[in-house]
């Protein structure tokens, strides 16, 4: 078992940042990518980064150059730098873990961009 738990979530203007942070405990040496969804009313919930053990990174081409995750793999935390933040960016973000057949989420943190 994994557990996440996700901080940094908010309200924030059009144009600013936020940091969202997962840090997991439990069965962590199981971890092989973490990552970061998205979820806005009514709407299925989206991929939005990922990153591997490795640093191996993916983004969703709508986050591309304005999203940055990271991941300090001994502290066993990811975290997702969001810049430019624009009202489609509002949802609620969940983070993830992936592992040889283990799919884990957190409870997820609410992201409002909003003037």
């Amino acid at each position: 078992q994994v557990q996440l738990v996700e901080s940094g979530g908010g309200l924030v203007q059009p144009g600013g940042s936020l940091r969202l942070s997962c840090a997991a405990s439990g069965s962590i040496s199981s971890i092989l990518v973490m990552g970061w969804y998205r979820q806005a009313p009514g709407k299925e919930r989206d991929l939005v980064a990922t990153i591997t053990r490795g640093g191996n990174t993916n983004y969703a081409g709508s986050v591309k150059g304005r999203f940055t995750i990271s991941r300090d793999n001994a502290k066993n935390t990811v975290y997702l730098q969001m810049n430019s933040l624009k009202p489609e960016d509002t949802a609620v973000y969940y983070c993830n873990t992936m592992g040889f057949g283990t799919n884990y989420w957190g409870q997820g943190t609410q992201v409002t961009v909003s003037s």
